[in-house]
Parts: structure tokens; sequence; C-alpha cells
């Protein structure tokens, strides 16, 4: 299968100038040569467009959308363009080891195969240090059960076999802040994942992502993903007190912006004081502040 299957990179971009050159440039130095980059810009009004044309390179192909969207949906139209074999997914301040898809492909010899994902490495922008995501040998084969009770893929590692995405909406954009997290878990349930321990990517923490309102936003979608998609019943298989758990939190977080006595009084009822920690922190400290704890943990 050496070079020989077109792999589609998926790469959604809005005013994201700051870092893009360097995550393209980690495709342009892929061993595996035979790729295309989908560029999908949003409607950007910074100089996104203009790096992205400074590269001459026939494999680079730019679309401009008609109107922004939410990233999912800016995804889904995305893929409809990609004429490979395979799908990966690269976003604009994240980048690649040069081996990743030459590391990643082979594995597809098995046809059964739906999925392939790795470790990669936290980067933190701010002091240029690195820390390796997940510490324990990943799993594979059929590993719905392993994501429930612990989420390991890291979405930039992910690369796709195109013909099992046989729905025209692969990502429901409805849950934008956690679709790829509903791809997965849904994807899990019918096929075979295999997986390199082995980092071969770099996801970038700056603090521009740690903004208080997307975690109320997040939680807010995540509690309605659980109620609408009925996924307490649709899982009910498996052992789900990870996201029973995760969905007690998440019900705190989403009414943190009206009423913060409140919540704080059904910690204290409940002698939660893990979520105390959590919640005080967000709730008292600045943007930066978390940044930096985050950043040092």
């Amino acid at each position: 299968m050496k070079d020989k299957s077109l792999v589609s990179i998926i790469m959604n971009c809005y005013n994201g100038e700051k870092y893009l050159y360097e995550s393209i440039q980690s495709i342009i130095n892929q061993k595996y040569k035979n790729w295309e980059l989908i560029f999908w810009d949003n409607k950007s009004t910074d100089n996104s467009a203009k790096i992205f044309k400074s590269f001459k390179d026939s494999r680079l192909k730019y679309f401009f959308s008609d109107k922004k969207t939410v990233l999912y949906k800016a995804r889904n139209l995305a893929i409809k363009k990609a004429k490979g074999e395979f799908i990966a997914f690269l976003d604009v301040d994240d980048i690649w080891s040069k081996d990743k898809l030459s590391k990643q492909i082979p594995k597809f010899t098995n046809k059964k195969v739906g999925l392939v994902y790795s470790n990669f490495y936290k980067y933190f922008q701010k002091n240029k240090k690195k820390e390796i995501a997940y510490k324990n040998n990943l799993p594979a084969g059929y590993i719905a059960k392993q994501i429930i009770e612990k989420y390991q893929v890291g979405f930039l590692t992910v690369v796709l076999r195109k013909k099992f995405l046989i729905k025209e909406k692969v990502f429901d954009f409805e849950y934008d802040l956690i679709a790829d997290y509903d791809f997965i878990l849904n994807f899990s349930k019918k096929h075979y994942f295999e997986c390199i321990n082995q980092p071969l990517a770099f996801y970038r923490i700056h603090s521009n992502q740690l903004q208080k309102i997307e975690m109320i936003n997040q939680a807010k979608q995540y509690c309605r993903w659980i109620k609408n998609k009925n996924i307490l019943k649709k899982f009910r298989e498996y052992n789900l007190n990870s996201i029973k758990k995760k969905y007690d939190y998440f019900q705190l977080i989403k009414d943190l912006d009206k009423n913060k006595l409140k919540i704080f009084w059904k910690i204290f009822k409940k002698q939660d004081y893990s979520n105390f920690i959590k919640i005080t922190a967000l709730v008292f400290f600045p943007n930066k502040i978390i940044y930096d704890f985050i950043e040092n943990v």
C-alpha cells in the first residue's frame, strides 16, 4: 500500500494565519507523498489565503466557503471535495511528524480497519515545552468500551477509511463543540480501530483556546447530547459511569453564567470537593491564570 492510496487531508481555516505556515509545511514534509490537502477557507479575513497560496504544490487545493459556518459543518463540506481513499484531519495550529502517514497507512492493509490513530504530544506554546499525551498503551480493536471509560483518541491523529463514511452528514454539527467525540464514539461501535503508540503529531496549547464561555457552551452541548441522542440507552451495554460523572459535572458548569451560589450549594451538599476546586477556578480565576495552571500541571 506504500504511497499508492490517496489520502485527503482536511484543513479547515478561519483566520488561522498565526501558525498556518508551520502546519502546512508539516504536511509538505510527509514521507508519504500521495496526498491532497483540502483547504477549506471559512471566509477568513486575515492573511490565511495569502499564506496558503505561497506554497506552490499541485496537491494543495483551495476552497473558499460561500458563507461562514461552524467547524464541523465546514468539515462535512470539505469532505465532499475529498477524492482520497482515506481521510485525515489537521487544524491550522497543529503539526504532524514527518512519518505520520507513512506509519499509519500500512495499518489499513487489514480491510476491516476503519480508523487508525496515534499518540501525540501536547505542545505548550508559551514555554515551548512538550509532553506526551498518553503514557499508557492505546487500545486497538473494537474499542467502544475503552473510549467510554477513558477517551484517548486525539482527533489530529485520526485517519479514516472513506468508504466507511456512509452518511451524507459525517459530523453532527448541531453539537459542534463535541462533534468529534460523538463521531468517534459511534464509529467505534461498528468499526475496528488500529493505533500507533508513538506520538505522531503536536497539539498546540495556547491561551486563546481556554475561554470560560466556550467551556460553558461545551457543557450545555454535552448535556443536550446526552438527552437528545439518548446516549445512556444507546450505549447501555457498556459501563457508563464515566459518562454519567462527566454529565453531572457539566450539569453544574452549564449554569455558571446564571446562579453561581446555587451551584456551589449543590456541590457542598454532595461534598464533591474535586468539582468545587475546578469550578472555583473557573469562576474566580482569569483565563491567563487557568492557562498557566493547565500548562504546568
